[in-house]
């Protein structure tokens, strides 16, 4: 049995939920000894009680209660699952660009940064020991991107590299720029949102069902919970009056932000059911794009590019990711061309 620890929460692990970040450090947790602890007051955060979905914000201090020793771990035969040969050469080609220090990936729609309540096994961090390439550690996530999000995904290769671009998007000196197709056409072309999000409860077991709630910038302070998040927008082009190819930068780095910002528009991303419903519902300005087919079933939002300083080198750093198929498809479809637009629509009106 040990005895109460009291454990400051890493510069590269804020934004986990509170259970999984203590599974991680005491994997023969169970779930139900997380929660217990949480429901008699015994794991607290910051002196104050909480619950096992709170999410954890670095340099916060956990209280960890007294807990069992673990049982002796069986001999093991084998290193762990086989990443299969497929994934393997699959996650190999996403990457983008790699040095000593951080590798990019062009992460494939329909694949987890991580794994989780409803995820499986197969996502990013899973496959990490394919991306190796003859170092000894298993490169580290910087950040994650939606399961249905595809583009720019960051690895660090040493705790030291990730530290350092943790500490980047907390400083806002790294840059995303993210392309989507929406709803309608929103008025102005270019403009900014403010509203504050808050975490609906979940339906899932494990929350797998959380949604984001929209809240007017005037109300956040009064909402508990809620927390500020901006996002710009610029419209690059549009079919008619149906749907738009949208440029959005995310100011913040909240939970579903581009996804329930949008949708609080009047313009949500197509093929977002969670937050938009289907293409062909919602008749209305910017509701049901009814462009059809598979467009309206995949979710277009695409991390295309990204710009940071290298932790080692200080040298700025540009990488941009191709669309993936289904959005290529769609470009095709309705007369866009990747070239047509500028790499950064905001920097002229900076």
């Amino acid at each position: 049995m040990s005895g109460v620890q009291m454990i400051r929460v890493g510069l590269d692990e804020g934004e986990q939920r509170l259970d999984r970040w203590l599974k991680k450090r005491f994997p023969h947790l169970s779930q139900g000894a997380v929660e217990k602890m949480c429901r008699t007051g015994q794991l607290r955060v910051d002196g104050g009680r909480v619950k096992a979905a709170t999410r954890l914000e670095a340099g916060q201090e956990v209280r960890v209660p007294p807990l069992p020793d673990a049982a002796p771990a069986a001999p093991r035969i084998s290193r762990g699952p086989r990443i299969p040969e497929s994934d393997e050469a699959m996650i190999q080609a996403a990457v983008l660009w790699k040095d000593e220090h951080v590798i990019a990936l062009n992460k494939p729609p329909g694949l987890p940064s991580q794994g989780g309540s409803g995820q499986g096994s197969r996502h990013v961090d899973g496959l990490t020991p394919a991306l190796m390439f003859g170092f000894k550690d298993r490169p580290k996530l910087v950040h994650r991107l939606d399961k249905d999000t595809s583009g720019v995904l960051l690895l660090a290769r040493t705790d030291r590299v990730a530290r350092a671009l943790s500490e980047a998007f907390r400083a806002k000196t790294t840059r995303k720029i993210y392309w989507a197709v929406v709803a309608g056409v929103p008025h102005p072309r270019m403009g900014t949102v403010r509203y504050g999000l808050v975490k609906a409860p979940g339906h899932g077991r494990g929350g797998e069902g959380e949604k984001m709630i929209a809240v007017h910038p005037r109300d956040i302070d009064t909402t508990e919970g809620a927390k500020r998040a901006t996002t710009d927008y610029a419209v690059l082009d549009a079919l008619g009056s149906r749907a738009s190819w949208c440029a959005l930068v995310p100011i913040t780095g909240r939970t579903h932000q581009l996804r329930a910002h949008m949708a609080e528009l009047g313009h949500p991303i197509v093929g977002d059911g969670k937050y938009g419903g289907s293409g062909q519902e919602n008749l209305g300005d910017g509701w049901g794009a009814q462009l059809g087919g598979e467009i309206s079933r995949k979710l277009h939002l695409h991390a295309r590019s990204i710009s940071f300083d290298h932790p080692i080198t200080k040298k700025r750093i540009t990488l941009t990711a191709p669309l993936p198929e289904h959005m290529q498809r769609t470009w095709k479809t309705l007369g866009w061309h990747e070239n047509d637009v500028p790499d950064d629509p905001f920097a002229e009106v900076e």
